[in-house]
Parts: structure tokens; C-alpha cells; sequence
């Protein structure tokens, strides 16, 4: 995981000198993605640069990587899981030059279109890449968007491209997020969405059941591949159903080395855990539960509500959102990582995406019908992007620590996405996520396995949620927050908090681009605002948090 810059249509009389210069100092904007080393490229129509986390291969590796023949240069924020099947797979021969997992990429494109060989790709990445003799560059982002990507145009026309929106901002205009599970080819000026899967429908899902044992199953393969790593890892692990599956799946391949087939000790065999909150937290106890059952080395963290609030700017700056529940949930995901980072881990396994598959949010229990809850499970998937990818990767990454998502292995997806969500729904006394637990049966203790739905927002402790409202409220006058709409015309901010959150976004981004890459709508504990319409109560009460879900949740507001 690291971070990529590129600058594509230089002209002839362009300074390019200069251009790298200016290319250098807005990649450093991104450093903490990359710590460990720099990498540009430069010819006469193309710049890229690269600022590395070596995970796989640390000692090679280096980026941009380069073809032999020196036709194409590639830089990648990515891990690509199935690198060694897909190198067996070639058509032709290829004179790999390091023992990265991305150079496959490179390897892929010389082989097939786009749409074809980004569809084989088993794994997380937004990559540039530049075909010198044809002249021609690809862009290209994963399919659930876990690693961010945001382009736009320079003053000149030229074509500017970064992992982190702070690196474009000033810079571009019309900077946006670049689309998940798509690609821009520069020679036809197309933008494509090359992931777009049958169950995304209803009707190509109702009816179907899905095997628990071929569920787990197919579970286990995403973290046992997920495991790739020459450097220290981890799991977060809240105690919440999703990161201890993770982290007791992890823990059972933990003492193998999956890169030669688990024949030898792995690296670091002893399982290391993660968890924060705010002092007698629901997450930390629970946590400390999970972690004695699996066997894990755990390390339980403690904030404090100020410490939380004095980071939050830093935290705005770095997730770049005014999203309420994300800076929330950010806030103590963010110390958590900097806590990790000075312990000398590079990678964690965290437990983001079952909730958008399974429809583990607590108002998934007021869902009228199968049909709406699926296709309220898409649109959550979609907006993936926009919330716990963007919350988990940035957080983490602000200190060079990579998080990966098992949950959103793409595998793992067809498996879970092809069952009928009747099989998922919840409600008249069913928990939500029933059909994962019950796969799970004897992975965890039933405590934790049958534990209700906290947001992590919530789970740190339900004075942060409490406290940052109080706060705002001191903060923001009711002059401030009545006139909201004539300072902010993109999403206007409903509370006091968010009108907080959105004047802190603004100092570090101005200007509408920015603004709009940040979606709105009304939501009631994570809720698309579709889904507010289940039920009469939804749009009196709607609120971010879970606990807002009266008589769903047992500490309802």
C-alpha cells in the first residue's frame, strides 16, 4: 500500500523540470501513505511518481516499475493477492524485474484488454499506468473502491492523478474521486466500468441458498490469501462479530507462511490484536473476551474524549470527508493506528464490508421485503467508497499502516452476493447477520458470535458520540447553523456538528470539487437516505448512530 501521483499530457515545450518539481512536492503531500522510499518516472508526455510502504518484497520492489524493453512504467497503491496464479496463467513470457506482486499488472496488460485482465485481478489497487511506445495511459481502481483514487486537469489540460485528494487540491479545478471498478484509457479518452456482476439484480438472487459451509469456506480462503506479507502484521479486533471472524480465521493460518503454500513457520507467528476506546467501553471489554478465546497477542488501547477532540482537524485533513459518522468512527481509528504504527506493524486485517453484505446495520430489521433489502445491500456496497473504505484506509494510512479488508475479497463476494437476502434478513426476534453466525458456530465465544451490532462510532464508548455533540453545540451558534445553506450551498449541514466538521474540511479543501466529493442525503444509523422510507419513525429520528433504531438496539437514544 503506498500512494501514486501522475501528471500525463506533457507537451512539447512544456518545462518538465519544473513539472517534476512540482509533481515531487505534491506527492509529498501523500508521504504517509509511503514512508519507506520515492520513485518518479519522467519522459516526454508522462510523470509518475511513487511514494512506497513496502509490504511485499521490502528489499526490491521499488516503484514506478518499469518493463524491461522500458516501454511501460507502472505505480500502484495496491496488493494484488492472486499474483503468483495469475504469472502462471501468461500466455507469453515475461522478464519479471522485481518480486513484487503488482508487476503482474504490467505483465496482464501486455496480454489482454482492460475490461478483461482487471476482471482476473484478485485484489485492492488504483494504479497509473504509461505505455511509452503507444503513448497511451490506463487508469484503473478496484471494484468495492478500497483504495482511493482522485483525478482531475491541471491550469494546461494535462491529466493529473493521486491517491489522496490534498495532493490535487489547488491543483485541479474539477478534482473528483475516480469511480470504483472502472478504467480510463487516454487513447480513446473512455472511462469503463469493467465490474459489474449478475447478482447485483434481485432476480438473479431470489431463490438461491448458499451452503454455511461453502460460505465459511470461501471466507477462510479470503483471509488465508490476505495473509501475504513479508513485515509484521495484525487485526483490529473491536470484539463486534466481523473483526473477531477475522482475527479467528487469521488466527489459524497465522503460524504458516502463505507465500510458499504454508510449508514453512511464518515470520512472525505469534497473531498480534488491536483495539481503543474511551475508558469502560462496550468494544474494548468485548474485545479483550475475543482475544483471550483466540489465542492473540492483544494490545487494548485508551483514549481520552480530549484526546479524540485535538485530533480531530488532523483526522478531517486526512479522510478527507465531513461525513458525521465517518469522522467519528475515524477519530479513534486514526489514534489507534499511530498506537500500532510505533509498535512496528506495517499491515492489519480489519473487518470493514460484512455489513453492507449481510445487512448488519440495525435498521436492516425494519426492511419491508427480500427485494428491498437486497438492493439496498448494492446501494451500501456502492457507497462503500465514500464511507468505511475511504474511514479505514485513510485512517490507517495516515500512519503508514495498511489495512485490508477480507469481507470484500472478491471472491468471497460472489459466494455471499449470490444468496437470496431473504436468507440474510432480520427482525421478529432473528439477530441481524443471523446466517454468518450461524456458519461461524464454534469460531468464537457465543458471547461475542451472538453479539448485537455496534458501530464503532458507538462501541468506543458512548460518551465520544455524546461529547462531540456537546461540543459542536458550543462551537456553533444557532445564527451559524440557521444561515448553513448560504455559506455552504453543496450539503448543507443539519446539526451543529456537522456544520463543526464541514468548517474544518474547508479550510484544508475549498471550493465546490472538493465539497462534491463528498456524498449527502439524509441517513438514520448508516442508512442509504432510501431506506428511510421503511418505517414512519425513520424521518424524525434519522441520526447516523445505531442506537438511534428505537427498539432495535438495546441503548436506543
Amino acid at each position: 500500500m503506498c500512494s501514486i501521483f501522475s501528471i500525463i499530457g506533457l507537451q512539447p515545450g512544456d518545462d518538465r523540470q519544473a513539472l517534476r518539481r512540482q509533481a515531487l512536492e505534491l506527492s509529498q503531500r501523500q508521504r504517509h501513505r509511503g514512508p519507506d522510499w520515492s520513485g518518479v518516472y519522467i519522459d516526454e508526455a508522462a510523470i509518475l511518481v511513487h511514494e512506497r510502504l513496502a509490504i511485499v518484497d521490502p528489499a526490491g520492489g521499488s516503484q514506478p516499475l518499469r518493463s524491461a524493453d522500458g516501454e511501460l512504467a507502472l505505480a500502484v497503491n495496491g496488493e494484488i493477492y492472486n499474483h503468483r496464479e495469475l504469472k502462471k496463467e501468461l500466455k507469453q513470457p515475461y522478464a519479471f524485474q522485481t518480486g513484487s506482486d503488482c508487476e503482474v499488472i504490467n505483465a496482464l496488460y501486455r496480454e489482454d484488454a482492460p475490461e478483461s485482465f482487471l476482471n482476473r485481478i484478485n485484489g485492492i489497487f488504483a494504479f497509473a499506468l504509461w505505455d511509452k511506445r503507444r503513448q497511451r495511459a490506463l487508469i484503473a481502481r478496484d471494484p468495492m473502491g478500497v483504495c482511493p483514487l482522485y483525478w482531475g486537469h491541471d491550469r494546461e489540460g494535462r491529466l493529473c492523478v493521486a491517491s489522496e485528494m490534498k495532493a490535487l487540491s489547488g491543483l485541479c479545478a474539477d478534482v473528483a474521486q475516480f469511480p470504483p471498478g472502472h478504467c480510463y484509457d487516454s487513447a480513446t479518452r473512455e472511462l469503463k466500468e469493467y465490474y459489474r456482476k449478475p447478482w447485483r439484480d434481485y432476480a438473479a438472487v431470489e431463490g438461491v441458498e448458499v451452503d454455511k459451509q461453502e460460505l465459511r469456506e470461501a471466507f477462510e480462503r479470503a483471509v488465508h490469501r490476505q495473509l501475504m506479507t513479508d513485515v509484521p502484521y495484525g487485526v483490529l479486533l473491536s470484539g463486534g462479530l466481523d473483526s473477531s471472524l477475522v482475527a479467528a480465521v487469521a488466527a489459524r493460518f497465522a503460524r504458516k507462511r502463505v507465500e510458499d503454500d504454508d510449508r514453512s513457520e511464518a515470520w512472525w507467528p505469534r497473531l498480534h490484536s488491536f483495539a481503543i476506546g474511551l475508558k469502560g467501553s462496550p468494544d474494548l471489554a468485548a474485545a479483550a473476551v475475543a482475544a483471550g478465546a483466540l489465542g492473540t497477542v492483544h494490545h487494548g488501547f485508551e483514549y481520552t474524549f480530549e484526546e479524540g477532540l485535538d485530533a480531530l482537524p488532523e483526522v478531517i485533513r486526512h479522510v478527507e470527508t465531513y461525513d458525521v459518522t465517518t469522522i467519528r468512527a475515524s477519530t479513534p481509528m486514526y489514534l489507534l493506528a499511530r498506537r500500532i504504527k510505533a509498535m512496528g506493524v506495517k499491515m492489519v486485517l480489519s473487518g470493514e464490508g460484512s455489513d453492507e453484505i449481510f445487512g448488519g446495520y440495525l435498521y436492516f430489521h425494519k426492511a419491508p421485503n427480500a427485494r428491498e433489502f437486497h438492493e439496498e445491500l448494492i446501494r451500501k456496497l456502492d457507497a462503500l467508497y465514500n464511507y468505511d473504505c475511504l474511514r479505514a484506509n485513510k485512517s490507517m494510512m495516515a500512519w503508514g499502516v495498511e489495512p485490508r479488508v477480507p469481507f470484500l475479497d472478491v471472491e468471497f463476494l460472489d459466494v455471499a452476493m449470490r444468496m437470496d437476502a431473504k436468507h440474510k434478513m432480520a427482525g421478529n426476534g432473528r439477530i441481524e447477520k443471523a446466517v454468518l453466525r450461524e456458519a461461524f458456530e464454534g469460531y468464537l465465544p457465543k458471547e461475542i458470535l451472538w453479539r448485537q451490532k455496534e458501530q464503532f462510532s458507538d462501541g468506543v464508548g458512548y460518551g465520544w458520540i455524546d461529547g462531540l455533540k456537546a461540543n459542536a453545540e458550543e462551537r456553533v451558534s444557532d445564527r451559524e447553523l440557521a444561515a448553513a445553506s448560504k455559506r455552504f450551498s453543496i450539503n448543507p449541514p443539519q446539526t451543529k456538528e456537522a456544520y463543526y466538521y464541514r468548517s474544518l474540511f474547508e479550510q484544508f479543501y475549498p471550493g465546490q470539487a472538493c465539497a462534491e466529493t463528498v456524498p449527502g442525503g439524509k441517513s438514520i444509523a448508516c442508512s442509504s437516505p432510501a431506506a428511510i422510507a421503511w418505517d414512519a419513525s425513520f424521518a424524525g429520528a434519522a441520526d447516523p448512530s445505531g442506537r438511534a433504531v428505537a427498539g432495535v438496539h438495546n441503548a436506543a437514544l
